[in-house]
């Protein structure tokens, strides 16, 4: 398996979705190899301690996952790869690296070649350079197929497929469509195309997402399943606690803040909802290349006072903020699934969702507005604030809805592709 994060490695939803799954896998049977490239930057490096292809040491916290960690084969490839960036900010974050590669000789196509696990030239060519690499631990390895997650990790999986000969999937878990509206980055949607081309299989997140695949990139619908997302079980007793600090109530947003999760549409509708009532506080948590744009604009509207800038949480730092919200919204102009409003259900948080979301189609006990709408979403919001009962049947069946959701489930499905390829 190719992916390019892994918790507590992460920095947004996919990490989260491959540990889930992979545990999830193992407990239906199989056996995983997961390889990643290691990346400096805006990830975590406290997260993998890598010694050599069959064992990992990593700070474990909860002693009912070391079963887990036993079975799981984590391999680490020293590369530069920045998780949801396109090459143009890419290149912005390499003026800040300290070094640069060090080859052997200048193409990146030499089979002989040395990472300094520095930043490199362009996010393309580091694309390149870990497919190499992927080809030669496919051609060492004993496995019986391969899955790549998302397009930074899809020429890895061509190129493992052609080392090995074994059949490929591939996971598409956001569309450039997704990312970039129709500003598409020609490069990035070729490399999507190619890998959905070259694969046995595609297995999209959502309904939503497939049809993208189907009818954006041509792709054979005989060959593209659905399987939605899953959440992690916690224990919701460790938070239940925890002083808000703050006499009002508090509705978050938590996500990358990207024109993809539309954090403009949630603070135009906080201005609303506290025209209406003055005593709520909204909490952005998040960072991205619109976070700048978001602060000047909390500004104008004379509501930073009561408006709450986070940056990035992780971990443990998630359930907090949850068990301290009283609504979370996510207002997502284009999001192909949507883990977090599932961890915030699982926390008896209620939710408002956008249509434009492929975890609409499986939840029923969440209040879906369209993200462009921001009367209907300060509606929502307030409606959620203001009414216990509303909030109170949310909250409930929310919870148990969700607590049938799990990655168990959704990796019985995810074998039984494995097993038609």
């Amino acid at each position: 398996m190719f992916g390019w994060e892994f918790p507590p490695h992460i920095t947004g939803g996919l990490g989260t979705a491959c540990f889930g799954m992979t545990k999830g896998l193992l407990k239906n049977g199989v056996e995983v190899l997961f390889v990643v490239p290691k990346a400096y930057g805006d990830e975590s490096q406290e997260a993998v301690r890598l010694i050599n292809a069959s064992d990992v040491t990593i700070d474990i916290r909860k002693a009912e996952q070391q079963d887990f960690w036993k079975n799981i084969t984590y391999l680490e490839v020293n590369s530069s790869l920045v998780p949801y960036v396109g090459p143009e900010a890419f290149d912005n974050l390499i003026e800040k690296g300290e070094a640069y590669f060090n080859w052997a000789e200048e193409s990146i196509y030499n089979a002989r070649y040395t990472f300094s696990g520095k930043y490199g030239t362009n996010l393309l060519e580091e694309v390149s350079r870990y497919a190499l690499v992927g080809a030669q631990i496919a051609s060492e390895s004993q496995f019986d197929l391969i899955h790549a997650h998302d397009w930074l990790t899809y020429p890895a999986g061509i190129a493992a497929k052609k080392a090995s000969g074994k059949p490929l999937v591939v996971h598409m878990h956001a569309t450039e469509f997704d990312r970039s509206g129709e500003n598409v980055n020609q490069q990035v949607y070729d490399i999507e195309r190619q890998g959905m081309e070259a694969a046995d299989r595609v297995i999209t997140v959502s309904n939503l997402t497939r049809n993208i695949v189907i009818e954006r990139y041509g792709i054979n619908p005989d060959k593209v399943i659905t399987v939605h997302n899953a959440v992690e079980p916690t224990d919701r007793s460790d938070f239940e606690h925890i002083e808000k600090h703050v006499p009002e109530k508090v509705v978050t947003f938590l996500g990358r803040v990207t024109f993809q999760k539309g954090p403009e549409y949630f603070i135009e509708a906080a201005y609303k909802v506290l025209q209406r009532d003055p005593n709520v506080r909204f909490v952005m948590a998040g960072t991205g290349d619109l976070l700048e744009k978001m602060i000047r604009r909390v500004a104008q509207l004379h509501i930073a006072t009561k408006f709450h800038f986070t940056g990035f949480l992780r971990g443990e730092n998630v359930d907090r903020m949850f068990a301290m919200s009283d609504v979370y919204v996510m207002p997502s102009v284009s999001e192909p699934f949507g883990i977090s409003p599932l961890e915030a259900m699982r926390s008896n948080v209620p939710v408002v969702i956008s249509k434009q979301s492929g975890v609409a189609e499986v939840l029923q006990h969440a209040l879906k507005v369209d993200f462009w709408d921001i009367d209907a979403m300060a509606d929502a919001i307030y409606a959620l604030l203001r009414y216990n009962s509303l909030s109170s049947v949310f909250s409930k069946y929310g919870a148990s809805e969700v607590d049938n959701l799990k990655w168990e489930n959704a990796a019985r499905l995810i074998r039984d592709v494995y097993e038609q390829v």
